[in-house]
């Protein structure tokens, strides 16, 4: 039989949620740049730096934290099965072991094993969606929340260009809008709920037309 290659395969279908912990999928961070003497800023020239607001605000840590909550979650629930499906392949596979094994009896609990392999695999690749569905859904929240404080920033600051931050090799600290942003998100917006996006719930039905 192959009941070790059936208990092999839970092992990488639980994986794929092993890295969620991490959470909101962040940019790496930039190396410190070495001491440098900037020259003067240059008028009208601004920089923003929008990986900053996600891991620096208040409400951006608020949804690091609260998406590594649902991750765990999700591998608590995803480990439970694969613990219990690893400990049934073992148990075929001793009971094969053993003199006087049933052929069919075990042939039937492998077929079955096989089954909820399957089933854990494509369980575990929706909960691999549903979290990056979760984590795309409440990060766009937060744009949407600071996009209007950049362009009150900008138009304070009197810019007339605006330059990522991770276009931009250096840059005079006096050019950068960052903590300016995360001042107002912070004074803004500092958390909002949300939960696991559920991907497997049926689309509500569509309204009949009512005639003209």
């Amino acid at each position: 039989m192959t009941i070790k290659l059936i208990a092999a395969r839970t092992v990488s279908a639980v994986a794929v949620l092993a890295f969620a912990g991490v959470a909101m999928a962040q940019a790496p961070a930039r190396p410190a740049p070495p001491p440098v003497t900037h020259g003067a800023p240059t008028p009208g020239v601004c920089v923003y730096n929008m990986p900053a607001v996600i891991t620096d605000s208040v409400v951006g840590k608020f949804v690091t934290g609260r998406l590594e909550t649902i991750g765990k979650t999700v591998n608590a629930e995803l480990g439970a099965e694969e613990t219990a499906i690893n400990n049934e392949a073992k148990a075929i596979d001793a009971a094969a072991r053993a003199p006087g094994a049933d052929e069919a009896t075990l042939q039937k609990r492998a077929i079955d094993l096989k089954k909820r392999a399957k089933a854990f695999d494509e369980k575990a690749n929706l909960r691999q969606r549903e979290f990056n569905a979760t984590q795309q859904k409440s990060r766009m929240r937060i744009l949407q929340e600071v996009d209007p404080i950049v362009v009150q920033v900008y138009q304070q600051r009197q810019c007339s260009v605006l330059l990522s931050s991770e276009a931009v090799l250096l840059n005079n600290p006096a050019m950068d809008i960052t903590p300016a942003v995360i001042a107002g998100l912070n004074g803004k917006i500092q958390q909002f709920a949300f939960d696991r996006e559920r991907l497997d719930q049926p689309a509500a039905p569509a309204l009949p037309v009512k005639p003209k």
